[in-house]
């Protein structure tokens, strides 16, 4: 276990491997074990850094300062920390929204950008958003973390074999501190990069479930607003498809990374 303080926090990571770099970001209310599928098989040719965006996992737990925003500050400080120049940005869900913050607020820290099963304007999903926010938010309130961790994790592993990974998902789900994940949430429905979107010109994977929350054609539109941006889709796959299908989606990566 990793620590290194940035902006009066405390963020813990993990660090294999050698070469260039990939900065693996995780989802809401998860932490860096998102990327257990991934570490090992990319840390044999590349440097690979997990960490806990703050909030999560095993890094601080702030009383005030959540968001995007702050949070791609913390990454960005992280990396100076490092003394990282650049790396590959890989973001899951809410970590997809940081790696688009960073590519728009410091593009000269991205080599390439990632994005899986996410978005770059959260503020503008119009009914889904705002459903989404209202239904969440009650849920969180009347029924608390404990009971929607176990709903977030059944919809996103289902399956009868998919049992442990439901069970893995719903436990680091409701460690969360309970403050923590909401102003999370709340401040990530809040966030979007607008006319920004445009201006990145990193070269850009987007990686969309067949069956995730948001449809592909909702990503296939903003890949196509983008100015070096491709789509891939991985079929039998939800919104946690570095989890439930790691193979295909670590054979669509390090395809991308090889193409370069």
């Amino acid at each position: 276990m990793l620590k290194i303080q940035v902006n009066s926090i405390e963020l813990d990571y993990e660090d294999y491997g050698t070469g260039q770099v990939l900065l693996l970001l995780h989802g809401l209310g998860s932490t860096k074990k998102d990327w257990d599928a991934q570490v090992p098989f990319f840390s044999k040719k590349y440097r690979v850094i997990a960490l806990d965006l703050r909030g999560h996992g095993d890094s601080s737990i702030p009383i005030n300062d959540y968001g995007v925003e702050v949070m791609t500050e913390d990454v960005k400080a992280f990396m100076d920390q490092l003394k990282i120049d650049k790396a590959t940005f890989v973001g899951f869900s809410m970590g997809g929204a940081v790696a688009f913050q960073m590519a728009a607020s410091y593009p000269e820290y991205v080599e390439h950008l990632v994005i899986v099963n996410s978005g770059p304007d959260f503020n503008t999903m119009g009914s889904i958003g705002e459903d989404l926010l209202k239904s969440r938010t009650q849920f969180l309130e009347s029924k608390g973390l404990d009971v929607l961790a176990k709903e977030i994790s059944f919809n996103m592993f289902p399956e009868e074999h998919q049992l442990e990974l439901r069970k893995a998902f719903e436990l680091r789900c409701k460690n969360n501190d309970y403050h923590a994940y909401y102003q999370s949430f709340v401040t990530l429905m809040d966030w979007g990069l607008g006319d920004q979107l445009q201006g990145i010109k990193a070269r850009t994977l987007v990686v969309a479930s067949d069956m995730d929350y948001t449809s592909v054609a909702f990503k296939q539109d903003y890949v196509d607003r983008m100015q070096n941006a491709r789509l891939a889709i991985i079929e039998n796959s939800r919104h946690g498809v570095v989890i439930d299908q790691p193979d295909a989606f670590n054979k669509v990566l390090e395809k991308f990374l090889e193409d370069e």
